[in-house]
């Protein structure tokens, strides 16, 4: 089922599997806070592994690890081979799909606090109607 509690046709189940997986491994790189640190960097325009490693107080091949899995995400890519320079770049693609997966969570709970909000009022003005009625009997 959906958010809304509508039944999801068969064939569209494989498809949010494949979704699913791409954005567990989405989230599992952004749970590393030197990982979100290198998207970071890289949001500004694409840089080797030594230029990647140089804020970071560990080593080059523990920077390369955590390249690998944000490579595995789909959320870098590498540059080819030229003088072993290999650049990363950024893929926005895996980052859209996330930030659409929350839009979702976050129309519901703005929904629900719009909802709230009313019921509040109302209630609001059903005391102030109670209080003027009272008052209206002395």
């Amino acid at each position: 089922m959906d958010l809304t509690g509508h039944a999801i046709p068969i064939h569209n189940r494989i498809v949010m599997i494949h979704e699913a997986e791409r954005l567990d491994a989405t989230f599992a790189a952004l749970a590393d806070p030197t990982r979100r640190a290198i998207l970071a960097r890289l949001a500004g325009g694409d840089a080797t592994v030594m230029e990647l490693a140089k804020p970071f107080a560990m080593s080059q091949p523990a920077i390369s690890k955590h390249i690998k899995v944000l490579e595995r995400a789909g959320l870098v890519t590498r540059g080819p081979d030229e003088t072993h320079r290999r650049p990363c770049r950024i893929v926005a693609r895996p980052l859209a799909e996330a930030t659409a997966w929350l839009d979702d969570y976050r129309r519901f709970w703005e929904q629900s606090f719009e909802r709230l909000d009313a019921l509040l009022d109302e209630m609001k003005l059903d005391k102030a109607r109670a209080k003027r009625k009272g008052g209206d009997r002395k």
